[in-house]
C-alpha cells in the first residue's frame, strides 16, 4: 500500500511540473498610439486669384477755390487680381485658432472716374495693394477652420486719360496716387486630404474681403501738367473674393493610429 501511494504522488508532482512548464509567456503587444490632435499653430504661406469690385464716391470741385461745384455721385468697376502672402497662427484649445498675417495684391480692377461739368470719363485702374492684420477663427472640425480678419490696407491707384463722353481725346489726365485705409473680411480654410488624397500641409482658403481708402482729391491736369482748374474728390471701397492654396510648415493634424 504504501508503495502505491508513493507512486500515486510521483506522478502529481510530475504532472504538475509539465503543466507548469506547458504555460508559456504571454506575448508582448505594444498599445496603440493615440493620433495626435489637429495643431494649427505655425508659419503657412499662400498664393491665389479672385475677382473684385470696385465703388468711389465722386464730386467735382474747382481748383485752387475747392468750391463744390456737383453732387456726390457713386462710379463703379470691376476686375481680376492675384494675391500672394504669409502668417502665422496660435491654436489656443480644440475650438480657437488666432494669427497674423500679411499679403500683397496685384491685377487690374477698373472703375469709372468722370467729371460731368466737362463731360469727361475714363478708366481708373487699382494696380496693386497690401494688406496687414490679424484674424480670429473657429474650428469647425479639426481640418476645416472659418474665420473673420481686419487691419490695415495700402493700395496704388494708376493715372487716368480722359476722353469726351463720345470717345473724342481731351488732353486731360490724372497722375497715379497711393492710398491708406483699412479691410475686414473672413473666409473658411481647409485641409486638401479629402476624397481619399493624402496632401499632408496642404489646404485651400475661399476668402471675402472689404476695402475702404482715404479720400482723394484727384487734378485733372493737361498735357504739360498744369490744372485746368478742377479738381475730382473720391473715395474708394473695393470689395473682393479669393482663392488660394495654402502650405502648412508643420501641420500636425489627424494621422492614422499605429500599432
Amino acid at each position: 500500500m504504501k508503495k502505491i501511494a508513493l507512486a500515486l504522488t510521483a506522478i502529481a508532482a510530475m504532472t504538475g511540473s509539465a503543466s507548469a512548464a506547458d504555460l508559456a509567456a504571454r506575448p508582448y503587444v505594444k498599445a496603440p498610439m493615440v493620433a495626435p490632435v489637429a495643431n494649427w499653430t505655425g508659419f503657412y504661406i499662400f498664393g491665389g486669384a479672385g475677382g473684385g469690385l470696385s465703388n468711389s464716391d465722386q464730386s467735382i470741385q474747382t481748383n485752387p477755390g475747392a468750391v463744390p461745384l456737383t453732387i456726390t455721385q457713386r462710379q463703379g468697376g470691376s476686375g481680376w487680381f492675384g494675391t500672394v502672402g504669409a502668417g502665422y497662427d496660435w491654436q489656443f484649445n480644440s475650438t480657437w485658432v488666432a494669427g497674423v498675417f500679411a499679403d500683397g495684391q496685384f491685377g487690374s480692377i477698373r472703375a469709372t472716374l468722370q467729371d460731368p461739368i466737362n463731360g469727361f470719363t475714363g478708366n481708373q485702374k487699382l494696380e496693386d495693394s497690401w494688406a496687414a492684420g490679424v484674424r480670429l477663427g473657429w474650428l469647425v472640425a479639426p481640418n476645416v477652420l472659418s474665420y473673420v480678419n481686419g487691419g490695415y490696407s495700402g493700395a496704388h491707384f494708376g493715372g487716368t486719360t480722359f476722353t469726351t463722353l463720345s470717345g473724342a481725346a481731351t488732353g486731360i489726365h490724372t497722375n497715379s496716387y497711393n492710398r491708406n485705409g483699412w479691410f475686414v473680411g473672413g473666409g473658411v480654410e481647409n485641409s486638401l486630404n479629402i476624397f481619399g488624397i493624402s496632401s499632408p500641409g496642404w489646404f485651400m482658403k475661399t476668402e471675402y474681403r472689404s476695402a475702404f481708402y482715404d479720400t482723394k482729391t484727384i487734378n485733372e491736369l493737361t498735357a504739360a501738367n498744369a490744372s485746368n482748374g478742377f479738381d475730382i474728390r473720391a473715395n474708394h471701397w473695393n470689395q473682393t473674393i479669393s482663392t488660394s492654396l495654402v502650405y502648412r510648415f508643420n501641420w500636425t493634424g489627424p494621422v492614422v493610429a499605429k500599432y
